[in-house]
């Protein structure tokens, strides 16, 4: 039976705007030997699946400095202190879409790689998404907001034009949920 790595200490090497990079050393229960870790922490993030009653879904495009081109996304960001996940999922849809709609479901929780990352990213649906003003982006996002038919959704992520693995994560759990296959 597996047993759980023995802590020894933390050290912080780099805070930076949206996660600090940790070194944390554990000893093995194996082996007896230590390791040294690099693990990036972070708050938890939220995606929302917003989907308006004549059935389409409400997606951001936006430029990703990661793999430095553009990526078709669901709407989602970071909880602020204090904050739930799902009045977070509404915060972030009004933010970024200018959308709101009903109170959102929890669809999942993943966690976004638990080799390096200590957060979790929390998936909700939220329905009859409706434009309500314009959205209000942070200054370093540059967001175009679309309207995709609902059903266009899986030949998107299977063409490779919806590429995120938490996007693509968060339409696993809502045709799961719907006993819709992918």
């Amino acid at each position: 039976m597996s047993k759980p790595w023995t802590f020894l200490e933390s050290k912080i090497l780099q805070s930076c705007r949206i996660f600090t990079m940790k070194e944390e050393r554990y000893r093995s229960p194996r082996t007896g030997r230590v390791h040294d870790f690099y693990l990036l922490e972070s708050v938890d993030w939220v995606n929302i699946i917003p989907l308006t009653a004549d059935e389409k879904v409400i997606l951001v495009k936006q430029f990703r400095f990661g793999t430095n081109e553009f990526s078709l996304e669901i709407p989602g960001g970071m909880l602020d202190p204090g904050d739930d996940p799902a009045n977070a999922a509404s915060r972030e849809l009004l933010e970024e879409t200018g959308y709101a709609g009903d109170e959102p479901l929890l669809l999942g929780v993943v966690h976004p790689n638990p080799a390096i990352h200590t957060n979790r990213c929390h998936t909700y649906l939220i329905k009859n998404a409706t434009f309500m003003n314009l959205p209000q982006p942070d200054s370093s996002e540059d967001i175009e907001v679309q309207s995709i038919p609902l059903a266009e959704i899986p030949w998107l992520i299977g063409e490779g034009k919806i590429t995120h693995a938490l996007v693509i994560a968060a339409f696993y759990w809502f045709f799961s949920q719907q006993k819709i296959s992918l």
